[in-house]
């Protein structure tokens, strides 16, 4: 791993950090492909019983993909390519054999929405955001896998409300949506967490594997391809000029095409 995602063995937990925090923990290439060793790690290793995923500084989980990797972008297949990479990776986190557990404080946004989303449980402190604001910020779309993430967590109605109002839901509206099962201060995460864990080591692994796997298969069965919708946006002026902006620190002017 890298100085950017940290792995820790702690009994029978291994304790996955995304160590950005003066980024707020905005993904890099690199992370994502740590995050896939460590779910390599988790399978591999008998004695770890569950997988905790959480954010360093106390102010994100994540807030999403590094927004300065877009500006290599040139074409919509660009941007097929990079959904397809992101994909491969929460595909492998929602796959990992054991109980996951998001431990959210502060931004959960775009990409950490959906890792988070992956995630089996999350417990989240009464400052946690969640929100996907890419409709005011980029200009970019998500994947049909990524979409059938948020449908499957949050439902339809409130999946629209978030991506088209770009706006951010608090850790109470997320607890009534049953995203996330306890919300509670930021100094109690810790003790929250062990305590989950400590139930999950003590229930049968297969049994837990199952559920996992059904729940999955259910998800997948029927999602269709989305690379035209994704190739269409990725590769439209808006996208550009919506990464060019965000860089810039100026608000987009949208033109449609």
């Amino acid at each position: 791993m890298s100085d950017q995602l940290l792995t820790e063995r702690r009994g029978d937990i291994l304790l996955v950090t995304f160590n950005r925090p003066e980024a707020h923990n905005a993904m890099t290439w690199e992370m994502y492909d740590g995050l896939v060793a460590a779910c390599e790690a988790a399978d591999a290793d008998d004695e770890v019983r569950s997988m905790v995923l959480h954010g360093a500084g106390g102010k994100a989980f994540i807030a999403g993909t590094d927004i300065a990797q877009f500006r290599e972008f040139s074409s919509g297949a660009d941007g097929v390519a990079y959904e397809e990479r992101i994909a491969a990776v929460t595909d492998r986190l929602e796959r990992v054999r054991k109980p996951t557990v998001a431990a959210i404080d502060g931004y959960c946004i775009g990409g950490g929405l959906v890792i988070a989303s992956v995630c089996d449980l999350r417990i989240a402190t009464t400052t946690a955001k969640f929100g996907a604001p890419i409709a005011r910020t980029l200009g970019n779309c998500l994947s049909m896998n990524t979409y059938s993430l948020l449908v499957h967590h949050l439902g339809p109605a409130r999946t629209l409300d978030m991506l088209l109002r770009g706006r951010s839901i608090d850790a109470a509206s997320a607890l009534a949506a049953g995203f996330v099962s306890e919300v509670c201060e930021s100094d109690e995460l810790d003790a929250r967490v062990t305590e989950t864990t400590d139930v999950l080591a003590s229930h049968a692994p297969l049994t837990m594997w199952a559920t996992k796997e059904a729940v999955r298969r259910l998800r997948t069965a029927s999602i269709p391809d989305g690379d035209d919708i994704v190739s269409t946006v990725f590769g439209s002026e808006d996208f550009r000029h919506g990464v060019a902006s965000f860089m810039a620190k100026q608000k987009p002017t949208w033109s449609g095409r």
